[in-house]
């Protein structure tokens, strides 16, 4: 108890950087919903998730997974009337770092999709994994 009085601004530094270090690892840029590139492969394999690529069209070209369909972000509210026949299944959301995709959850979560996910990383994660990227025309 001394030493806490003695050094209140070193606890109180403490407590801090931990609370924010908690925060952190709880608040992901995918958030809670967000998969690996190892999840995102089960959950298409077992599941038949769909993925939906919203990353502008020329990112899409340069690079996308296979079997993607790409929505732009912009026009993900307009278009969900495509992903109809998905609302019950899951979706997997991809941008090119998994940052943009988060918002895009968000959206489609309002619109009453049930299993959303986000690929945590994006593109780049899948990539660093070591798997393949298609490219050409978009889907």
């Amino acid at each position: 108890m001394e030493f806490i009085q003695q050094n209140i601004l070193l606890v109180a530094v403490a407590v801090v950087s931990g609370s924010m270090l908690l925060a952190l690892s709880f608040r992901r840029p995918g958030g809670t919903n967000a998969v690996t590139p190892t999840q995102a492969t089960m959950l298409i394999n077992r599941e038949n998730a769909q993925l939906i690529d919203i990353r502008e069209p020329n990112e899409y070209v340069a690079g996308h997974l296979g079997d993607s369909r790409n929505i732009p972000a912009g026009s993900l509210a307009e278009r969900a009337t495509e992903l109809e026949p998905f609302k019950d299944k899951p979706l997997i959301l991809i941008c090119h770092s998994g940052m943009r995709s988060s918002a895009a959850r968000s959206t489609l979560a309002k619109l009453g999709f049930l299993k959303v996910h986000t690929l945590d990383g994006g593109v780049a994660a899948w990539s660093e994994a070591g798997l393949p990227l298609k490219k050409g025309a978009r889907r």
